[in-house]
């Protein structure tokens, strides 16, 4: 099973946010900087942040800000805001054989089980913030300079 790179692109944009708002324009090119992810698709993704309420990117003066306090944004705004509020979240193959028994029962067997495990994980998707992440990203960043001297 692999998703995207956008939920983890969109959680490197807002803690970087978090992190610098106070000291330094924020841009798509500075945004794209620090991810290695092209600027396009920088903007892309802060325009969805942007629908959602997540971010406010100011036009003329130019940079982008958190619209929210990071306890407030659970990584669930952040998955549903760049995937969609209906992205399922386990694929089926599209074309199983009808003539097969199995092929035939393939996707009645399996849709029940994938929608109880993708309703688990926005559950706990719900009860993680950015606060939280932005909390471990410290205590890293502390523990290395510790390390360090």
């Amino acid at each position: 099973m692999q998703f995207s790179g956008k939920l983890a692109t969109a959680v490197h944009i807002l803690l970087y946010i978090e992190k610098y708002q106070d000291e330094e324009k924020i841009t798509s090119e500075v945004l794209a900087d620090t991810t290695g992810v092209n600027a396009v698709n920088i903007r892309k993704i802060l325009a969805n942040l942007k629908s959602s309420g997540l971010v406010v990117v100011k036009a003329g003066v130019g940079g982008t800000y958190l619209n929210k306090k990071p306890e407030e944004i659970s990584v669930r705004m952040i998955f549903e805001s760049v995937e969609g509020h209906d992205q399922k979240l386990f694929r089926m193959h599209e074309h199983p054989n009808v003539n097969c028994p199995v092929g035939r029962t393939i996707q009645d067997v399996l849709e029940v089980r994938l929608q109880a495990l993708q309703d688990e994980l926005l559950q706990k998707m719900e009860h993680m913030y950015l606060s939280d992440m932005y909390d471990d990203m410290e205590n890293i960043l502390n523990n290395e300079e510790s390390s360090e001297n």
